[in-house]
């Protein structure tokens, strides 16, 4: 069963920070446009075989549920998937200090 993607409010702001980030680094054009890719990306997941594409995330481990992760450019997604829908939870630039996405 072909499930939808969900953006959860917390990914949304970590795709706020890449943004302003890349901004900075490349310009306000280019960076929404990076934005924008890594909204294309995490669409191959609705597809319903690819629902446990990327590795389960070790980062999330302490949490009750299967979490699983995929990258793309500079870019760890952390998603995991719900009975109705897929839910985009993080999305963490790997540039920065990695103890930040936790």
């Amino acid at each position: 069963m072909k499930k939808p993607i969900n953006w959860t409010a917390r990914s949304l702001k970590d795709i706020d920070k890449i943004t302003r980030f890349n901004s900075i680094l490349y310009g306000v054009e280019k960076a929404i446009l990076i934005s924008n890719s890594i909204a294309q990306a995490v669409k191959i997941l609705d597809n319903e075989n690819f629902t446990d594409l990327g590795s389960v995330d070790k980062d999330f481990d302490y949490l009750s549920r299967n979490y699983r992760k995929i990258f793309y450019n500079h870019c760890k997604i952390t998603y995991r998937e719900g009975t109705t829908k897929i839910y985009i939870c993080r999305v963490f630039d790997t540039r920065q200090n990695p103890n930040k996405n936790k």
